[in-house]
């Protein structure tokens, strides 16, 4: 049932959005807002649609897909992100229906990417996402690691075109998003996923171009029986 509670907050996130990008020399349209419907239900989803929201973002393939097959044919102009981490057995339906795949963070999922994107003729925006904290219970690649997968990337024809990251919980945020863009910028890389409900604001003010909302936007989210995944994106 759709009671309003989506397009209020919505209202109230894009007032936020506003505020931060001024402060920080920026517009609004500079930021795109990827809002996470993992484990929402129809009306929800449905209301996020209603009041104009077109860019999504999944945690899981067969999920997504129960929620955006029968979407997609109404809603051409859908942007759908993976953000979640991607097992090798559910390449081909990721690359089926991403558009964009956030969280690349290894050589033979890249190589799978590849693979796909050449059988399917689709050329998906990939981002590699950076374990900016190191910590070994959390996907991503590490940071000695980062140049050599996006150099893998590259020379795989992938459509790499950012980082995204995942601040560890007890530290500064805005110390990671700033690594971030240090380590976007340096391997010339435009797009920055960056900045979740707790801590959006700090990540426009320091670059993001995608700030990946899903509490703040849909409130108390509907868990599956199966345990979240290490990389929670709301």
């Amino acid at each position: 049932m759709i009671d309003g509670l989506v397009k209020e907050n919505l209202v109230n996130i894009n007032s936020q959005i506003s505020k931060s990008c001024t402060q920080s020399g920026r517009t609004a349209s500079d930021v795109t807002l990827v809002a996470v419907s993992k484990f929402q239900d129809d009306g929800k989803i449905d209301e996020a649609l209603s009041a104009g929201l077109r860019v999504f973002g999944e945690n899981r393939v067969q999920e997504a897909e129960s929620h955006w097959t029968a979407r997609r044919a109404q809603y051409p102009d859908l942007q759908l992100h993976l953000i979640g981490p991607l097992q090798s057995n559910k390449t081909k339906d990721a690359v089926a229906l991403f558009d964009v795949i956030e969280s690349i963070d290894r050589i033979s999922i890249a190589e799978e990417i590849a693979k796909e994107c050449a059988k399917q003729h689709k050329n998906p925006v990939c981002l590699i996402q950076v374990n900016t904290g190191n910590e070994p219970q959390k996907a991503g690649v590490s940071l000695d690691d980062l140049p050599a997968l996006i150099q893998k990337c590259r020379d795989l024809k992938l459509n790499v075109q950012g980082l995204m990251c995942i601040p560890p919980v007890n530290d500064p945020a805005a110390f990671h998003f700033s690594l971030l863009k240090k380590l976007a910028a340096r391997h010339r890389l435009p797009l920055l996923s960056m900045g979740m409900s707790a801590d959006f604001e700090k990540a426009i003010r320091v670059g993001a171009t995608h700030i990946r909302i899903g509490g703040a936007l849909f409130g108390d989210r509907q868990e599956s029986s199966s345990p979240p995944s290490l990389l929670s994106a709301s």
